[in-house]
């Protein structure tokens, strides 16, 4: 079974998914400078699969509020040989670029998913994505990483947040890019302060409701945990993040993006399965009606 077939097997489960985060770049805000070395980056990896991971996103870039971007020759030297070396271990690999030359090489490489914080608006990559068959998460972003944390601002947070990403949908399908491909994601920490997040949690199943496409959510050790728990350090908001992730899954996320692998599937084993009873649940009342 090649990889694109796995996460398809993986996302018809009907328990939340575990995302673990990759990142090989210098800057990344939790682990930056952590596994840029590629021995370590694997060993990594492995130790993910190990943990639980339903699928590895690596990133060669970092989109840390006021990073600064790389060109695509830096960031394909950090991310196609890591590719390649991590294929042997089967566990799905999602790709986090904008960059639409990249998604194309990551894809024949063998990449079963593309995640993009740029919702594919980059120029050619709707094109560039329609003429593969991997899965893509589009997600929310106000403004750039350069600047997006400089006071955002909506008068509406669900409703501009689902418009944007209603718009980006129909924008792929347009280019023809099938819907079962598509996945979406709020992009918490983009562009939001953090009632602005807060508030995007506590509603996250109305925007699922509204746009019908698999939820994709990361907190993982963000800076809206680290405020909610008493301005924690990066790698003190364990417990704030997986606290995070099973309410998101209880929202209705299906792929929850972390840093603790094992910590987070734990917490939404035992979140998923309650949400499983209450669908069976409500699914024998409706019969019975």
């Amino acid at each position: 079974m090649d990889a694109t077939a796995a996460l398809a097997k993986r996302l018809a489960e009907p328990r939340p998914l575990v995302m673990g985060v990759l990142n090989v770049t210098p800057d990344s805000f939790s682990d930056g400078g952590r596994f840029f070395d590629p021995a370590r980056a694997r060993a990594h990896a492995e130790a993910m699969c190990a943990q639980g991971a339903d699928i590895i996103d690596i990133g060669g870039e970092s989109t840390r509020p006021g990073s600064q971007g790389v060109d695509l020759a830096t960031e394909r030297e950090r991310v196609l040989p890591l590719i390649e070396a991590l294929m042997p271990l089967g566990c799905p690999l999602s790709l986090d670029t904008s960059k639409p030359e990249l998604m194309v090489e990551a894809a024949r490489a063998g990449v079963a998913m593309i995640n993009d914080v740029n919702a594919l608006r980059a120029e050619g990559a709707t094109e560039a994505v329609a003429g593969l068959d991997t899965r893509v998460c589009l997600m929310h972003m106000q403004g750039e990483p350069r600047t997006m944390q400089v006071n955002p601002h909506y008068d509406d947070v669900i409703g501009e947040i689902g418009d944007f990403l209603a718009q980006r949908l129909a924008a792929c399908q347009r280019a023809g890019i099938a819907s079962e491909r598509l996945i979406v994601d709020p992009g918490f920490g983009f562009g939001k302060n953090l009632q602005h997040n807060v508030e995007l949690l506590a509603r996250l199943d109305e925007l699922g409701a509204r746009l019908g496409q698999p939820l994709l959510v990361g907190m993982s050790r963000k800076r809206m945990i680290g405020a909610l728990i008493g301005d924690a350090a990066v790698d003190q908001r364990v417990h704030g993040s997986t606290a995070a992730a099973v309410i998101a899954c209880m929202k209705g996320a299906r792929i929850i993006r972390a840093h603790d692998v094992q910590a987070t599937r734990e917490a939404l084993a035992v979140a998923g399965a309650v949400c499983a009873a209450d669908r069976e649940s409500r699914d024998m009342e409706s019969r019975h009606e």
